[in-house]
């Protein structure tokens, strides 16, 4: 079945145009964005051309109160696992590019995948993204035995990866089948850019990715083939991000009224450098996005579609990933590496190894944060959030439209601060460093007495009290 376009490019040109919005009007949005019921196109492209500095912390501001007011001090800690940068695309932008011969290609064996995820599991992590480019050497069929290989591994510790999610080219309703009966949580796919004009220029004729209809309904085709969670995203720098931002919100538009539940998460990843690729040098970049626009987009972002899960990758610096947090995002990668096999060539991850220093590494671009998990945490620990490795209503079915049911009353709430609890002290007891577990320890004690349905407090301080004695993975 071929779907239909549903982006409407000069629509969403012509509402950027002398859209700015009055001081009153500026109100009655943000004012409107705190009810929690998100906001329309029209309102979101009023935001989009606001540039008093300002008016931009008045967006800020309200951000910050939508994104307590649903998530609270939780913040979801996730690594990727790259099987492979082989690609017969031609994307000039990116480090896999068919085209780069300065890359060393390679795609895992399964015993080098079980290798990279016990990599993962003795840092703590227990939730993977599988990536990699678009090859046969890839397939659907290989991706099976790879989530299959990466679920079955166990450290020393017991520890198993309890959630994986994966980010892959766009394939057939029968693929999809085959990637939701392996018990994948969210499928993730980047259009990169929804301007069908640009998209063309960055992507190469005679190459799958060329085929811009086809990307863009992947996620169709994703819920026919029975999977209720889908990540969305855009490649920031290739077009206007303003335009980036309501065609996002279109998509999501689409989702939610064929399907019930728009996507359950969002990702927002600006181009970086990567070896090989002229184009992603900052100087050949078409659209950079500076540091105060990324910033009002998370924003943006989060009081339009308050509910939806915001991710950053470690592409971006420690600096700038601290202050998001307190924004927008809900979701962020921790002690990455972005070429295959680099967890285990790099051991414990916990220098930093920019890759002009490593030489050729078969990255997919160069990271910006390279601290450890550990390091991660604690800083998290300083903020006073709780770093969760939940993933409770994945297993006990609370997704799709059903976990959106729950989270638009607030109802979710009574699940996600004791799971994400609970995964925080498993990691304190069997991972953490001594200082890191002191004050998450301490942490913790703080946050059982935040519960104001005392039945609720007894439960979480039992099950805290369980885990200090050696069991796990509890979840309500």
């Amino acid at each position: 079945m071929r779907h239909q376009n549903f982006i409407d490019r000069d629509k969403l040109y012509g509402m950027l145009d002398n859209n700015a919005p009055t001081e009153s009007q500026l109100n009655d949005i943000l004012n409107k964005a705190r009810k929690l019921k998100g906001l329309n196109l029209d309102d979101v492209a009023k935001l989009l051309c606001v540039e008093d500095e300002a008016d931009i912390q008045k967006i800020l501001d309200t951000a910050e109160y939508c994104k307590d007011e649903i998530y609270g001090r939780r913040l979801v800690l996730f690594a990727p696992i790259y099987t492979g940068n082989a690609c017969v695309n031609n994307c000039v932008y990116c480090g896999f590019r068919r085209d780069n011969k300065a890359l060393k290609r390679k795609v895992l064996t399964l015993d080098e995948i079980e290798t990279e995820t016990l990599h993962l599991l003795r840092m703590g992590h227990k939730r993977a993204l599988l990536i990699c480019g678009e090859s046969p050497r890839n397939d659907a069929n290989y991706m099976v035995e790879a989530i299959r290989r990466c679920y079955a591994a166990k450290d020393e510790k017991g520890s198993t990866i309890r959630r994986i999610n994966v980010e892959l080219a766009p394939m057939s309703v029968e693929d999809y089948a085959k990637l939701k009966a392996e018990r994948i949580g969210t499928y993730v796919c980047f259009q990169e850019t929804y301007d069908p004009i640009e998209y063309a220029k960055f992507h190469p004729a005679g190459t799958p990715k060329a085929d811009y209809l086809y990307r863009l309904t992947c996620m169709d085709r994703a819920q026919e083939g029975g999977i209720n969670d889908v990540g969305i995203g855009v490649l920031f720098g290739l077009v206007d991000y303003r335009f980036e931002i309501l065609a996002l919100m279109e998509h999501a538009r689409h989702l939610e009224e064929d399907y019930g539940c728009g996507p359950h998460t969002v990702s927002f990843p600006r181009i970086e450098p990567a070896e090989g690729t002229p184009f992603s040098l900052p100087e050949n970049i078409p659209h950079p996005v500076s540091d105060k626009d990324f910033m009002k987009i998370i924003a943006i972002i989060r009081i339009a579609m308050p509910y939806t899960g915001i991710i950053i990758s470690t592409r971006e610096r420690p600096e700038m990933r601290d202050k998001l947090v307190k924004y927008g995002v809900s979701q962020i990668s921790a002690a990455s590496e972005t070429n295959p096999g680099g967890y285990d060539e790099e051991g414990d991850n916990t220098a930093a190894k920019p890759y002009e220093k490593t030489g050729n590494t078969g990255a997919q671009f160069t990271l910006g944060d390279h601290r450890s998990l550990d390091e991660v945490i604690s800083m998290m620990i300083d903020g006073g959030y709780i770093p969760s490795f939940c993933t409770g209503c994945y297993r006990k079915g609370r997704v799709g439209a059903d976990f959106m049911d729950l989270a638009k009353p607030g109802l979710i709430k009574e699940f996600c601060k004791p799971n994400a609890m609970f995964t925080f002290r498993e990691y304190l007891e069997d991972y953490a460093s001594p200082a890191t577990k002191e004050k998450g320890l301490r942490l913790l004690k703080e946050l059982t007495q935040t519960f104001s349905k005392e039945d609720l407090k007894k439960r979480v301080e039992g099950n805290l009290c369980k885990i200090g004695e050696g069991e796990r993975d509890l979840y309500f």
